[in-house]
């Protein structure tokens, strides 16, 4: 029972690894706020759910949902270009009620509130992830291949434009780079890897609906990446391990479930308080929340 319980854990550290990962791509290093990232995680887990429930295999649909929050992605950078700090998160937000309004009345595609049951397990050249152990093991894999694939990026030339954008996008552009597209492409594949952590959370849980996408479900994944520090992989790595394990021992205290909930959003709410005080560059930050 407990082995079971910590894997439980474990899998969730790892979807919430590769959502804050992607979410410190486009804020902590292109300095982007956004607001909306959420939305690409429910982008994801619609997209994956209703393609694997049509027969689709679930290694094509895993894709697709990454591509799909993508195409999202590039689209809300396309109005949002221009705006920065307050205005690109207002931008944002408003792109998440959005994404939630559609998924709550489309009825007919997604069955609204009454959401997507029965979504099945992943299965992988005839491999079914059946078992909580193996869909760990996917799990880890995918967040091993996230980390290469961001931390690659970073250190490439192109990783270096992204930060030169984030500290003065007036002197990268005197230098005759496009910062426009830099951060549409920044912002697009932050939101690839949303997708692809929102498919995990779908197979995994087996039932989304639109609630499971509002903008409480922002809150941890805002305090990882602040608490963590901008611009920092391994403080977010730490962060997400910290806050995941964090509210834990609440269980066991004896409080009922409708307590722990609003006592989980207290304490990620207290310690933001705290770090944005104390300690604004988070953990291992390299720059300031503005």
């Amino acid at each position: 029972m407990i082995e079971a319980y910590f894997i439980h854990l474990l899998i969730l550290i790892g979807i919430y690894l590769i959502l804050a990962l992607s979410l410190q791509l486009a804020m902590g290093f292109a300095g982007l706020i956004n607001l909306g990232h959420i939305a690409f995680f429910a982008v994801g887990a619609y997209t994956s759910s209703l393609l694997t429930m049509s027969g689709v295999p679930f290694a094509l649909s895993i894709l697709l949902a990454g591509i799909f929050a993508m195409l999202f992605g590039y689209l809300l950078s396309v109005p949002t270009n221009k705006l920065k700090g307050d205005y690109l998160s207002l931008a944002t937000l408003a792109f998440n009620f959005v994404v939630y309004s559609v998924v709550l009345n489309w009825v007919s595609l997604t069955k609204g509130p009454f959401g997507l049951p029965n979504i099945p397990k992943p299965s992988i050249f005839g491999f079914s992830f059946s078992s909580d152990f193996q869909f760990l093991m996917l799990t880890l894999i995918i967040v091993l291949i996230t980390y290469f694939i961001l931390t690659r990026l970073i250190n490439s030339p192109f990783g270096k434009v992204i930060e030169a954008t984030r500290d003065n996008e007036l002197a990268a552009r005197a230098l005759g780079k496009n910062t426009m597209k830099v951060k549409s492409i920044t912002l697009a594949m932050s939101a690839f890897f949303a997708g692809v952590a929102g498919c995990l959370y779908a197979h995994f849980i087996t039932y989304i609906n639109p609630s499971s996408f509002t903008i409480m479900q922002l809150v941890p994944i805002l305090c990882i990446v602040i608490i963590g520090g901008l611009a920092s992989f391994r403080g977010t790595i730490i962060a997400t391990i910290v806050l995941v394990l964090l509210p834990e021992p609440l269980r066991f205290i004896g409080f009922s479930t409708s307590i722990i909930g609003p006592m989980r959003q207290v304490i990620y709410a207290v310690i933001l308080l705290i770090i944005l005080l104390y300690k604004p560059k988070g953990f291992l930050g390299k720059v300031e929340l503005e």
